[in-house]
């Protein structure tokens, strides 16, 4: 199990063992799922344009431009938060 210790202001430092399993970077957005009174998952919620390649190509559907594929993976991130 990894650790990590909460600061005066209620602050965490998210191990570099935990960041490099969920390919989280500096910028990234997480959230915390809390399940009852004793346990939090920690899920990343930002994913780069990479990260979804080819998930939004529709055979015959015109090219889009990476301004509006990182619209639609937001949109979608949005749709499923």
């Amino acid at each position: 199990m990894v650790t990590a210790t909460l600061t005066s202001k209620g602050q965490l430092t998210i191990p570099k063992t935990v960041r490099d399993t969920l390919n989280l970077h500096s910028g990234d957005r997480v959230a915390f799922i809390v399940r009852g009174d004793e346990e939090a998952v920690l899920k990343p919620v930002t994913k780069s344009v990479d990260e979804v390649f080819g998930r939004l190509h529709v055979p015959g559907q015109p090219r889009k431009s990476v301004t509006q594929m990182k619209a639609a993976v937001a949109e979608r991130m949005r749709v499923h938060k």
